[in-house]
């Protein structure tokens, strides 16, 4: 599909001046943007269809950090994936300008109680959680690690820190969002392995290959049903959780939920 060519010096102030900073791209992220915008949009195409060893060669890093700077940029809606297979996937990729019109910054006055540093506390009482970002502050993502209590939720298995990472149950290249019903703590090798595909079909994946047991498959299903339903709450400290009875507790979620002896 061609389209006009944009103005490469406009571009690039855009990119460095603008885009960088308002959405905190690492260098990682910042090389594969622009290696998709070198072979999309500034040869006039708005869609590439590519594979990620390809990408991976591009910038000179492995596999698997380029598909994990695919999925921020999808986060930060710099790609939009119309499709992911086998075959390879198709992205639109969007222009700086495109981009930050979806990122404008909110104007806020000094004294107003949302100045920039309420951006950086939790939640106060009251608060609405189904209309919270967690992926907002370290301090929400937290949380989410906390609800599985050290688990990968899709594998079960223990995790170490580095270990650790956030996984979207309905991907965003889906219109998955950062609610609490749609995020869970797992491991990285979950994380890589699971990509696009539903949930319920990956679970069935590792049952498949082993990594679960029937029960544990199960109980796995019915974990996802509980976290579709906001059953799944985030454990938030008792200051800052909302006045409301709490649905489902950390500890009943391990019960009714066994997980595996190591």
């Amino acid at each position: 599909m061609k389209t006009k060519k944009p103005n490469l010096e406009h571009i690039w102030k855009q990119l460095d001046d603008l885009l960088v900073p308002r959405l905190r791209l690492g260098p990682i992220d910042r090389a594969a943007y622009c290696h998709l915008l070198r072979h999309t949009r500034l040869e006039g195409k708005l869609q590439l269809r590519f594979s990620m060893p390809w990408l991976a060669r591009g910038i000179c890093l492995g596999p698997d950090a380029a598909s994990r700077a695919v999925r921020r940029l999808v986060d930060h809606q710099a790609l939009r994936l119309l499709e992911c297979s086998n075959a390879g996937h198709v992205a639109e990729v969007r222009l700086p300008e495109e981009i930050l019109a979806d990122h404008t910054p909110k104007v806020v006055p000094a004294g107003h109680p949302e100045h920039s540093k309420h951006r950086h506390t939790w939640p106060g009482p009251g608060v609405n959680l189904e209309e919270e970002n967690f992926l907002r502050i370290n301090a929400l993502r937290h949380a989410i690690h906390a609800r599985e209590a050290g688990r990968c939720f899709y594998c079960l298995r223990l995790l170490t820190a580095p270990m650790k990472c956030i996984d979207h149950v309905v991907p965003r290249a889906h219109s998955g969002n950062n609610s609490y019903r749609n995020l869970v703590s797992c491991c990285r090798e979950c994380n890589s392995q699971k990509g696009p595909c539903r949930a319920e079909d990956f679970l069935r994946s590792l049952f498949r290959e082993r990594k679960l047991t029937e029960r544990e498959l199960a109980g796995r299903l019915r974990a996802l049903d509980a976290l579709a339903a906001g059953k799944l709450v985030p454990p938030l400290p008792s200051a800052a959780a909302p006045e409301t009875p709490a649905r489902y507790s950390l500890a009943s979620s391990v019960k009714r939920f066994p997980v595996p002896r190591q």
